[in-house]
């Protein structure tokens, strides 16, 4: 095991900048690295430290970034989801990751849960210099909710996406919508026990908003960047949680079925299992021992 050092650490992303934190192991010689982001709406401090502080014990470097318009990172308007600047965040964020000193620039793998999951897949799609990716429950492409969405709140979602998106064009300040909940919450994401799932990663001073700006459904029916796991050429590791009621087990399987060196790695829990004990130990063992085995400089 080694002993590490975290470090913030900022950089700039289109117009804004990017807060992360940087994970430096006491290493000899050119560390691999792994850049670092959550999924919908969360930030760096809901357990994605507990993870990096295991590759880093590892001796893995990391980058690990609030995207713009989260957490604390800059951007307005705030909670704003864009997927085109949140990939534009991983290309910035992986671009200072390799001319960090001491860092081996084709050692460079992504790790992403959930919607950062999604993000991963997308980027190693096109960046085939990356050397591995942990792709963790991770979104692939919209499909049929997997619990019954009555249609009033459907109708309710659609309306606030058009009048978010309205207000967008206007210049005016967004329309928010609840990001997590229960079902009987009028959220953009619901699923049972999501609430309590939610608050189980998030520390009492967390930068994490329960909200979001509505206009971000309309982006999910066109994203699908699982079916682009055909085109990444590196090692990728797919973690499944067998009972998400967010993200489809079936989704993941089908896109890691295109990847053409995919490994699954399945859990018996929920969304939120894979954050927390007692199965966190095991979820970050496995990932961890992948990326030793594929940032390897043998293997580079």
């Amino acid at each position: 095991m080694s002993t590490f050092t975290r470090s913030d650490l900022t950089f700039n992303s289109g117009d804004d900048s990017c807060a992360a934190w940087f994970y430096r192991p006491d290493t000899t010689g050119p560390a691999p690295g792994v850049v670092m982001a959550h999924g919908f709406t969360a930030v760096r401090d809901q357990r994605l430290d507990a993870y990096a502080e295991a590759f880093a014990a590892a001796g893995i470097a990391v980058l690990l970034f609030d995207y713009r318009h989260f957490g604390a990172s800059a951007g307005e308007p705030r909670q704003l989801l864009s997927v085109k600047h949140q990939l534009q965040d991983w290309d910035a964020a992986v671009a200072t990751l390799r001319q960090q000193p001491g860092i081996d620039p084709e050692r460079i793998g992504l790790w992403g849960t959930s919607f950062g999951g999604a993000h991963v897949q997308a980027v190693a799609a096109r960046d085939h210099r990356i050397a591995a990716v942990v792709a963790q429950i991770p979104f692939c492409w919209a499909e049929k909710p997997q619990q019954k969405v009555p249609l009033q709140k459907t109708l309710g979602l659609l309306y606030a996406a058009l009048k978010d998106s309205l207000r967008g064009a206007l210049g005016l300040s967004p329309h928010y919508i609840q990001a997590i909940g229960d079902p009987d919450d009028d959220a953009a994401m619901t699923s049972p026990g999501a609430a309590a799932g939610i608050a189980s990663i998030t520390p009492a001073d967390s930068g994490w908003r329960n909200r979001v700006a509505a206009r971000f459904v309309f982006q999910l029916a066109s994203y699908k960047p699982g079916k682009q796991a055909g085109n990444i050429r590196c090692p990728i590791h797919y973690t499944i949680a067998e009972r998400d009621a967010f993200i489809s087990p079936a989704t993941i399987r089908e896109a890691a079925a295109l990847a053409p060196n995919a490994e699954i790695a399945s859990y018996d829990c929920g969304h939120f299992g894979v954050y927390v004990e007692p199965l966190f130990s095991e979820v970050a063992r496995d990932e961890t021992a992948f990326l030793l085995q594929h940032l390897t400089p043998q293997r580079a």
